[in-house]
């Protein structure tokens, strides 16, 4: 199914982010998270693409296990900066093969010594994409601004350009200041972006999540997150247990304000994904009209 006719048909879409298996690791290594989210029944599964280009890639393999084996719609993300024209020719006519109908276009991340400079940013992809593919396409955006950008004006001018080349759908990089979320879909709005914006939500469970990840994407951290990871930096279980709960009230308050949907980074962890979900799966489900 196109996530174009799931956010027609919902209220709030609901989906989760997860991680193929490095190109030399065993695939089943990843079977027993497909089988729980299958269990957990999300709206769609996106799945990343690795940074180093096509030839490193298993989207495609995870994104038709969880199409043609679990029953699961994929997001199967797109990345060209570091692959050329006839690699991502390749990549998409693959995905068309297997089915899919939901490509996330990306830019990617840069690596020295890998760009090979057909595409520059993920608006050159997109066009790309069309020609090749009736699949929708979605796009990621910036609460707090892409790192690169200028400024919000820049960035958010940007994002325009790729919704006019065809974007159906927005899912923003994580975030845990829904104020910032909010102020940034006032903008988004007055910009003349009207496609629906999924809320990027991350749960911190893991002492490891507050260091690369965090800062990776540049997301800014509320006291509360610095004083839950100052309490139980060294205690695993009550960090989960606190993780959990904050990404549980964040969720709560983006779904009282109406957003149109939240996607889950969950770092392929089904138990963290499973107690969110069951956590905010009466709401969702009222919200939806399915109680």
């Amino acid at each position: 199914m196109r996530i174009s006719e799931l956010f027609r048909q919902k209220k709030a879409v609901y989906s989760f982010e997860i991680f193929p298996p490095k190109i030399n690791d065993d695939i089943s290594k990843i079977y027993s998270t497909l089988d729980e989210i299958r269990d957990i029944s999300p709206d769609y599964v996106s799945v990343t693409y690795s940074a180093g280009g096509s030839k490193n890639s298993r989207t495609a393999e995870i994104a038709d296990l969880l199409k043609n084996k679990y029953g699961t719609e994929p997001l199967a993300h797109l990345t060209c900066i570091n692959s050329d024209k006839a690699e991502v020719a390749a990549a998409i006519e693959r995905l068309n093969a297997i089915g899919v109908e939901n490509i996330l276009a990306l830019r990617g991340d840069r690596i020295e010594g890998e760009e090979k400079h057909d595409f520059a940013y993920a608006s050159d992809l997109i066009p790309f994409i069309k020609e090749r593919s009736d699949a929708d396409i979605g796009a990621a955006c910036y609460p707090e601004g892409h790192p690169e950008s200028k400024n919000m004006v820049e960035d958010i001018r940007n994002l325009k350009r790729k919704v006019d080349l065809g974007v159906t759908h927005l899912n923003t990089q994580l975030f845990f200041d829904n104020d910032v979320f909010l102020n940034y879909m006032e903008k988004v709005r007055l910009a003349g972006i009207d496609v629906p914006v999924q809320a990027g939500i991350m749960p911190l469970v893991k002492k490891s999540q507050f260091g690369g990840i965090v800062r990776m994407t540049g997301a800014g951290i509320p006291a509360k997150i610095s004083r839950m990871y100052a309490r139980f930096a060294d205690d695993p279980q009550s960090l989960e247990d606190a993780g959990v709960a904050y990404a549980t009230d964040q969720i709560i308050d983006l779904l009282s304000a109406g957003v149109q949907g939240i996607h889950l980074y969950i770092m392929n962890n089904a138990r963290v994904a499973r107690r969110i979900t069951q956590n905010i799966k009466p709401i969702l489900d009222r919200i939806n009209g399915e109680v």
